[in-house]
């Protein structure tokens, strides 16, 4: 499975955006399941909030499962707090933590997203480093 952070998901959908063309190839050539949390898929429909038309595309993902919704857990909550405090100097926003923190819990190092410096630096919890999707 590979995580799917907000960037990736408004340049899907918004074609002025600098990274669309770049993120249209890249999900056509990933055969994994894709998945997000709700932060990131709220972040990205705000980010989006300027096209009703294109909150519905968003929609649309994740009705045809091209991406699916991962639940954060009770448990989950502690360690998004954690992983917020520990990188404050980013700083680290709820979008990146429940991404990390569901990372950790599913054993997930793969993630598609256009911020490299902030995942260039998270380490998740079982050690190593995220793989960023698409590559430098």
């Amino acid at each position: 499975m590979i995580l799917v952070d907000a960037g990736p998901l408004v340049a899907l959908i918004h074609a002025d955006d600098r990274h669309h063309e770049r993120c249209v190839k890249v999900l056509q050539a990933l055969h994994e399941p894709l998945a997000t949390v709700w932060p990131a898929y709220t972040e990205a429909m705000y980010l989006l909030g300027f096209s009703w038309r294109a909150q519905d595309a968003l929609w649309e993902l994740v009705e045809r499962n091209v991406i699916s919704l991962i639940e954060l857990e009770t448990r989950d909550h502690r360690r998004v707090r954690e992983l917020m405090k520990k990188y404050r100097d980013l700083p680290m926003d709820l979008a990146d933590a429940a991404l990390v923190a569901v990372a950790e819990r599913e054993r997930i190092a793969r993630v598609f997203t256009l911020d490299r410096r902030d995942f260039g630096v998270y380490r998740p919890g079982h050690g190593g480093r995220f793989q960023i999707i698409p590559e430098a």
